[in-house]
């Protein structure tokens, strides 16, 4: 049975809202802009700039460098104009009506201000323009010319510094180039609320520098022992080591070379660069990104401007991690698996594309007359690849034995994304964040798994009064720093603690043991117009909890959203790779569904099946019993499923592998072809981010190296059908063939919460998230990256560490019958009877080591490594 989703009413358009605006003048030309506006914002409207260095549009005015000084006069109350006696800071004055500014484009005053200004800057400027990796797009460089002095007057010693400090293992600091401008120390403190630089000592001493607390006689704000970093140990300076996620926008935005960024140090010049603009590929949010080259070679990567998206800011990962993309393990030609007379399998070698498409060709339509093909495309691809995989599944091997998700997931998931997610465009965007009454999340650590989305709830908790709160075992520093509210729940709660709301935001009663206590008066901003719900892909492993999240956000009227981890999961799911999709949100049981797909897919006397097919674990219960004939796998990383150990046994029974990757992995090592794939600095596409919005991209390097939907549509031709895949054009224009699905939807989700687990003496209830950087391939190569990201350890409660008669500090092993791990204690304020570690960071692989998932139970005992 299916059910058709109720559109929401469209709101009454009210009275459009004028705003104030102020009538003045700048440099003669009279403007009228919106009351609030600063005279610097101003005057760019105008055409006119105004040198600055403090100023940035994203950020709180802050008058420190003065290099923007105007003359100025307003009229008193009798309309008389009265200059100011001194020049005026215009990044911090508001503009009044009537007021006269002259900058100095029109005023030898202002020009001579600025002047001494830029002079009393390059004072104890080092001027080490040739050695400085600023040089080039420097904006000290270019006002010096346009607004300073010709000669200087400075005969004395200029002040020095030991060089550079190393603020973080990739972020350096040169002391010398200073000029206080107080961008970086601004943007921690503003935008990511990681006060780990600051100001310190005053006068001809004062710099910026490491958060230390001798100086600065305070706690160690932003940090805890337990948020260390792996590369914690600087022996030049003192304070806490420069260890966010966000750090790399602090170089961007320095107008100097003071911060620089060590793995980039020294190894170019802006000129000798070529830009192209990009998507970040490590998450599901389409930040943009600017991808600089030379000479074929990725040297850096910068924040892209999108105001709707990622304003200007993106998280070090997606700005440092890109060298994954030429690892020395990179496949650039197709390998084939020789097979002997009596069935054993060789080595792989390497073979031309010719040979490899005809053996993989082969084996495929053999494996599909045994039983059939399994397809796991993974979370990594474009929307165009998305497609080419999914009618690859549908039209040249018959099945609908395909999902993408290669971690936790669940019929329950699946059914999810059909009802509620695929096929309904651009939903809950950043913005919306920003303006809602609250925001709940359940499922999501927005900060790890969803850089971007954390800075965008932050501001709106800052700026607007935003109420974020998370159903989560403990308070994470991302909640903290958000100002949210816990809802302290065990893995697999959820479900109770969101019927529990509903009951509560709809009038009702709560008993105790629900977690009445817990929910004060703010709770009642959920039931306000305009409020979010954020559900993450972990929700997965937690029975009942897409249903209660569905009906919660029925029940009081909040907007849902679903955000996942991998840029491609959400084009995945519009593709319809998963068992029970066809693209664009049309449920696989359905024949008009059915119908349109093949219409627009040109098909003749071939019918798409009607029954939705094999889940991930499905697939690979089938592989591993030669229910299947095969596998098409593609950028799955077989340590992310929930038994990878079970995924290997699998792989290698399998009567057929077909591997498309970019890099050796553990699944070629199981394939009997591999096809190499481009990666997305060398090809052209588009991703669709969790808002819904779609985000292309152009190639950045000239490669041969085809995209995936480019080998399966040879592919496909080898075994006598057309994908209509070629090049990247039709690839993009076959995404929107099928059209908008007008028809019934999936049947929402159904489902019940669990019982949690009883929790026996010297045993406790894992939980479990991925950090944003932790083991993961995707950050290969990038060591200096590597040195901020957190230590594992084991978060438990001060009542569950006494249990197992561990302190803050101690060590533990986590045991299971498959393996354990052996981590520090961090003991925190969180749910008694759960402990948290990380799910896939180094020396702590939860799937892999232990063979478990979050929920189940592990074994807990001290230990004295």
């Amino acid at each position: 049975m299916t059910v058709t989703t109720p559109k929401p009413a469209a709101a009454e358009p009210g009275p459009v809202q004028k705003p104030d605006l102020v009538t003045f003048s700048v440099d003669g030309v009279e403007l009228a802009v919106p009351k609030g506006t600063l005279v610097i914002r101003a005057a760019e409207q105008a055409g006119i700039q105004i040198p600055r260095f403090c100023d940035h549009p994203l950020l709180a005015p802050a008058g420190a460098c003065r290099q923007c000084l105007v003359e100025v006069a307003t009229p008193d109350r009798e309309g008389n104009l009265r200059p100011m006696p001194k020049p005026q800071a215009s990044c911090t004055l508001e503009a009044t009506p009537g007021m006269v500014v002259k900058t100095q484009v029109t005023s030898p005053v202002a020009d001579k201000a600025q002047q001494g200004v830029m002079e009393l800057l390059l004072m104890n400027h080092p001027l080490d323009c040739p050695v400085c990796d600023k040089g080039g797009e420097c904006p000290l460089q270019n006002q010096a010319m346009s607004n300073g002095r010709a000669d200087s007057r400075f005969q004395d010693v200029k002040r020095r510094f030991p060089k550079p400090v190393t603020i973080s293992t990739q972020i350096l600091l040169d002391r010398e180039r200073c000029v206080l401008c107080q961008r970086c120390t601004r943007f921690t403190e503003e935008i990511a609320g990681d006060t780990f630089i600051a100001l310190q000592l005053r006068g001809a001493e004062q710099q910026i520098g490491r958060y230390d607390v001798d100086v600065l006689d305070g706690d160690a704000r932003g940090g805890t022992a337990v948020d260390r970093p792996v590369g914690e140990a600087y022996p030049d300076t003192s304070g806490q080591p420069f260890s966010s996620y966000y750090s790399g926008n602090t170089v961007q935005i320095c107008p100097v070379g003071a911060l620089t960024s060590a793995a980039y140090r020294f190894r170019s010049r802006p000129f000798d660069l070529v830009s192209t603009p990009g998507i970040g590929e490590h998450d599901a949010c389409g930040s943009a990104i600017r991808v600089d080259h030379r000479r074929g070679v990725v040297m850096r990567r910068l924040s892209g401007e999108d105001p709707v998206v990622n304003e200007e800011w993106i998280t070090d990962k997606d700005r440092f991690a890109f060298t994954w993309q030429s690892a020395p393990d990179r496949v650039t030609t197709p390998l084939v698996r020789d097979v002997a007379e009596d069935g054993t399998k060789g080595e792989l070698r390497p073979a031309s594309w010719a040979e490899a498409l005809e053996v993989a060709a082969n084996g495929l339509s053999a494996a599909r007359t045994a039983g059939g093909v399994g397809v796991l495309p993974g979370g990594r691809l474009t929307v165009e690849d998305a497609y080419a995989w999914s009618r690859f599944a549908r039209t040249v091997l018959g099945t609908n034995d395909v999902d993408q998700r290669a971690r936790v997931h669940s019929a329950e998931e699946a059914a999810f994304l059909a009802h509620s997610v695929a096929g309904t465009g651009v939903g809950v965007t950043f913005g919306d964040l920003e303006k809602a009454p609250a925001v709940l999340l359940v499922g999501l650590e927005a900060e790890e798994e969803a850089g971007v989305t954390f800075l965008r709830l932050r501001k709106g908790a800052e700026r607007h009064g935003v109420k974020v709160f998370a159903v989560a075992p403990y308070a994470s520093r991302g909640l903290d720093r958000m100002h949210g509210t816990l809802l302290p729940a065990a893995p697999g709660t959820e479900a109770e603690w969101l019927d529990g709301l509903r009951t509560r935001l709809t009038g009702g009663l709560l008993p105790p043991e629900a977690g009445s206590a817990l929910l004060g008066p703010e709770i009642e901003a959920l039931a306000q117009p305009g409020s979010v719900i954020l559900v993450g892909e972990r929700l997965a492993g937690s029975p009942g909890a897409y249903p209660a999240a569905l009906a919660l956000a029925e029940a009081t009227g909040a907007r849902l959203a679903w955000i996942p981890r991998r840029a491609g999961e959400r084009g995945g799911v519009e593709a319809g790779l998963l068992p029970n999709l066809l693209p664009g949100g049309r449920p696989v049981t359905d024949p008009a569904a059915r119908a349109e797909i093949a219409a627009a897919w040109g098909l003749t006397g071939t019918s798409i099946p009607a029954e939705p097919g094999l889940d991930t674990t499905g697939i690979l219960d089938a592989l591993s019993v030669g229910a299947l004939g095969g596998v098409l796998v593609g950028g799955v990383e077989l340590a992310d499923l929930p038994d990878p150990a079970h995924a290997r046994r699998a792989l290698a029974a399998a009567g057929f592998v077909v591997s498309l990757e970019v890099r050796a992995s553990e699944a070629t090592r199981y394939a009997d072809v591999v096809l190499p794939v481009a990666p997305p600095v060398e090809r052209s596409g588009s991703y669709w981010n969790w808002e819904g919005r779609v985000r292309a991209f152009p190639a950045a390097l000239d490669s041969s190296a085809l995209p995936d939907h480019r080998v399966l549509d040879v592919l496909a031709a080898q075994l006598g059908t057309s994908l209509g895949a070629a090049t990247p054009v039709e690839a993009h224009l076959a995404v929107a063939a099928p059209g908008p699905w007008t028809g019934l939807r999936a049947t929402a989700p159904g489902g019940e919460a669990g019982e949690p687990p009883v929790v026996a003496p010297g045993h406790a209830v894992l939980a479990s998230w991925r950090l944003m950087l932790d083991d993961a391939r995707g950050q290969d190569g990038e060591a200096f990256l590597a040195g901020t990201a957190k230590r594992a350890v084991a978060r438990m409660s001060a009542a569950t560490a006494a249990s197992f008669d561990v302190y803050d500090g101690d060590t533990v092993t986590l045991a299971t019958d498959r393996g354990s791990v052996t981590v520090p204690v961090a003991v925190a304020d969180m749910v008694d009877g759960v402990v948290w570690v990380p799910l896939a960071s180094a020396g702590c692989r939860v799937h892999d080591t232990l063979g478990a998932v979050p929920g189940d139970l592990v074994r807990v005992e001290r230990s004295e490594a």
